[in-house]
């Protein structure tokens, strides 16, 4: 049926309009107004959305105020300190750096000034039940070794599918990961290259198209487990990932991916941006169809003009906007809607240095698309799974103690719809985890354990605020793609903008990036923004003693 729509739209096609994205040139060199004349912009959340978010809001004019409820900033890219070790919580693949250096260049500074991004390969190592190996790389001869050592007559088909691959990238990426789709004609535009393209088919569907061998099939199309998606049920579109890591590689912030979240809070102190912690949302507050400000969960109201969230889109709509103020996200659709799976995180040291291991590790279980549909379909936690291993010690030993190792390795599971008491079950995964890791790749972990912490879908929903526990908030199937995932620009809301993986393009790194990005064409220029809050700020002293100031 859904095809059929899209058939239906290409006799509507007009030319795309383009984005009018900031030119860092131009932006780097202009004094900002005086911050009383500014009108005023709360951004909802730390993670990178919403930190790139306030740089670009900042750059352009206006007050900017950045509101975290946990302790620490980052969101899910926070970071766990233990006993010498440090984890990042979240995000670890670093991909099209580009977009990271555009908001240094914004702020008229270096990227490499503040951290150091070091190039990563093998991208990963992918490592099937039966312990063969697979190295995926960014070099195009060492991939089609790789191929031919499984299926020499899919080497040809490789070529064909990164050829594929980089078609696609070319429209998904460079032309539509940065504009916004605000209207049902913006997707009716996107229709005829996306039926060119084979959008309609899945990522594993388009593969296998190319590839014959199953293996090899499973090495080009877990990408979309990275961004919250089932290969057999997302959107062929994302095999644009394939070519982008060949274009531009994989990279890791030395010192971890908090040095960026550090990064860019530096930037934002340079620009007396306010980054509040344990400063939690309770309402966006709404008068007349437009948003007026924020009320805190401490009772405290702050007037904004414009209120990005950069929370979970689904939470956002569902939990602190009233029912009356929102047509289209009413509480039936958000219940109804698609949702990515959650994940078991387990971060854990060791007193051990383990050589063998990649920075980044796929370990496949024996069943492939059998344990997805356990996940997303049938939402049952499985005996069996597949896990990403990540092992940042590889290429920065600073981030364990001398001659010890830091990890953290998770396992897609169903969201909070499926049956599982975490309560109980955590400590009998977490340690079915560890003796797989045992078995295949990591002997003598046991003994070598030295420091433990889990994450579980219950504590994506406690600390994240997060959806039925979901990791990657809407799934990315076509159904839910641009014009039809929740807009960066708010449908119900006027003032009311959403940046992160919940809204256009999507989740992973550089879609975040990329959100915050389209806010450059859908918010409207400070000048022509009503101000309602900057002449009546309350003073610096006023703010609550709990309330941290970054």
């Amino acid at each position: 049926m859904l095809r059929r729509t899209l058939k239906a739209g290409v006799s509507r096609l007009v030319r795309f309009p383009q984005s009018r994205l900031l030119d860092p040139e131009r932006v780097s060199r202009a004094a900002p107004p005086a911050r009383g004349e500014r009108p005023k912009a709360i951004v909802i959340g730390s993670g990178f959305g919403g930190l790139a978010a306030a740089i670009r809001l900042s750059v352009r004019g206006y007050d900017v105020e950045v509101l975290e409820r946990l302790p620490t900033i980052g969101g899910r890219a926070r970071v766990h300190r233990i006993d010498g070790y440090t984890f990042d919580a979240g995000p670890t693949v670093i991909t099209a750096p580009q977009l990271l250096e555009e908001l240094w260049e914004l702020c008229g500074k270096k990227l490499a000034d503040h951290v150091e991004l070091r190039p990563v390969t093998p991208f990963y190592q992918v490592r099937f039940d039966d312990d063969t190996v697979f190295n995926y790389t960014g070099d195009a001869q060492a991939m089609r070794e790789e191929i031919r050592k499984f299926s020499p007559r899919d080497v040809a088909g490789y070529e064909a599918f990164i050829a594929q691959s980089e078609r696609i990238f070319k429209v998904g990426f460079e032309a539509l990961a940065h504009v916004p789709f605000s209207k049902a004609s913006d997707m009716l535009r996107i229709v005829p290259p996306m039926l060119q393209l084979e959008s309609y088919r899945t990522v594993y569907g388009l593969v296998a198209k190319f590839i014959k061998h199953e293996k090899v099939r499973q090495v080009l199309s877990f990408h979309p487990l990275l961004v919250g998606g089932n290969p057999f049920a997302t959107s062929s579109i994302y095999t644009l990932i394939a070519y982008l890591e060949r274009k531009w590689g994989v990279h890791f912030a030395m010192g971890g991916t908090g040095a960026l979240v550090q990064g860019l809070v530096a930037l934002l102190k340079e620009r007396s941006v306010t980054v509040r912690t344990e400063a939690e949302v309770q309402e966006i507050e709404v008068d007349g169809g437009r948003v007026k400000g924020v009320r805190l969960a401490s009772g405290e109201r702050l007037k904004a003009d414009i209120v990005v969230s950069n929370g979970d889109s689904a939470w956002t709509y569902r939990y602190l906007i009233r029912p009356e103020h929102r047509k289209h996200w009413s509480d039936r659709r958000i219940e109804r809607s698609r949702f990515s799976m959650s994940l078991f995180v387990w971060y854990f040291g060791t007193s051990k240095v383990y050589d063998n291991v990649e920075h980044h590790t796929i370990l496949l279980g024996p069943r492939y698309k059998e344990l997805l549909a356990d996940i997303f379909d049938k939402k049952v936690l499985a005996d069996d799974f597949s896990l990403y291993l990540h092992r940042p010690t590889k290429t920065d030993p600073s981030l364990a103690p001398e001659g010890c190792d830091a990890f953290y390795v998770l396992s897609p599971v169903p969201h909070l719809d499926g049956a599982t008491d975490w309560s109980v079950t955590t400590e009998r995964y977490r340690e079915s985890i560890q003796n797989y890791l045992e078995a295949h790749l990591m002997p003598g972990l046991s003994e070598h354990l030295t420091v433990s912490h889990t994450l579980t879908p219950l504590g994506f929903e406690r600390d994240y605020l997060s959806f039925k526990g979901s990791a990657f908030s809407f799934e990315p199937v076509l159904q839910q793609s641009a014009y039809l995932r929740p807009h960066n620009k708010s449908e119900d809301i006027e003032g009311l903008y959403f940046v992160g993986a919940g809204t256009h393009p999507g989740a992973g790194l550089p879609g975040v990036l990329s959100s915050a990005r389209v806010l450059d064409t859908v918010v409207p220029d400070p000048t022509s923004a009503t101000s309602t809050q900057a002449s009546q700020s309350p003073p610096a002293s006023s703010a609550r003693t709990h309330t941290k100031v970054a």
